[in-house]
């Protein structure tokens, strides 16, 4: 089995689920686990940007990865994001996470200094060596973490044969193209970016990961399938129609995962909680923006699924 191959399909990024109290909560993570397997999607990516990655601590991590393995192993492809702004907590991340058995780690540059590319290399490859045995993927997401992925420092990745793609959450589709590009067929290379995902799968990502996708599961894996079946007017138009969901997502005070949360109570009763601070929770005002995207949800599911 080609690395492609292995990481084809829809993988959510996975929600911190949290007690009232807001601490992390083993239950209600691993009922989202039933969930999105429930829900026929290909794997997870675990405590990345949409898992409030930067908020947890390292032992919260753990135990949102330990709680997800334990319903998902065998079952779905985990991809674990093991990056702290620091070396030593990724790398005990890694380990941690190779000790699992995910299919993958990954991982964000380091934030706030603006490290050199050679920094960079060296941060991910002692991240990579913590882990030997596991597939490595580099996290591109420049508008958050502040540097590129540029052609000298993904080629100089590459020279590390764990590094097998790419998760692309800048948003000119080209990078798609070029990653691709440069990594061959058998690289892989990840659509980020939820509002673009059909571009992307044109451009070359073979594959989707999303923060958006746990909210209307159903569509993105519709879109997928009618993608895969060179339908592109009809997966186009499901397109369009998440686009118009993202952004009433995006509409309310509280923080967009705050808002997504509170929609998955709506559709499907679950309850995972709100989100960590200084993420702003829902205000009274946005409830009624979470029904209303709710509704919008079923409505277009039913329409297209």
């Amino acid at each position: 089995m080609t690395n492609v191959e292995k990481f084809q399909g829809i993988l959510p990024a996975f929600y911190a689920c949290y007690e009232d109290n807001g601490e992390v909560s083993v239950e209600r993570t691993k009922a989202l686990v039933r969930y999105f397997i429930e829900a026929g999607v290909q794997g997870l990516y675990v405590n990345g940007s949409s898992g409030e990655c930067i908020y947890l601590s390292v032992e919260d991590r753990k135990k949102i990865l330990e709680a997800v393995m334990a319903e998902a192993k065998g079952k779905l492809r985990i991809i674990a994001h093991v990056a702290c702004n620091n070396t030593k907590d990724s790398v005990e991340l890694a380990k941690h996470a190779e000790s699992l058995g995910v299919d993958a780690i990954a991982s964000i540059p380091p934030i706030y200094f603006r490290l050199p590319s050679y920094s960079i290399a060296e941060y991910w490859n002692t991240i990579s060596a913590a882990a030997p045995n596991t597939d490595f993927i580099i996290y591109n997401i420049p508008q958050l973490a502040g540097v590129s992925l540029t052609k000298d420092l993904f080629m100089e990745m590459k020279k590390n044969p764990r590094v097998i793609g790419v998760k692309n959450s800048s948003m000119p589709v080209q990078d798609i193209q070029n990653y691709k590009a440069w990594g061959g067929e058998d690289f892989v290379v990840f659509n980020g970016p939820d509002e673009q995902f059909i571009g992307g799968r044109s451009m070359g990502a073979c594959a989707g990961i999303g923060g958006t996708y746990g909210a209307m599961p159903e569509l993105f894996l519709k879109m997928n399938a009618l993608f895969k079946e060179n339908r592109m007017e009809e997966a186009r138009k499901i397109q369009f129609a998440v686009n118009e969901i993202i952004t009433l997502l995006c509409s309310g005070h509280g923080n967009m995962y705050a808002m997504i949360k509170e929609v998955l109570k709506l559709r499907k009763g679950l309850n995972v909680g709100s989100v960590r601070s200084p993420l702003s929770p829902l205000t009274e005002a946005d409830l009624e923006i979470a029904k209303k995207t709710a509704k919008v949800i079923d409505e277009t599911v039913a329409r297209f699924v």
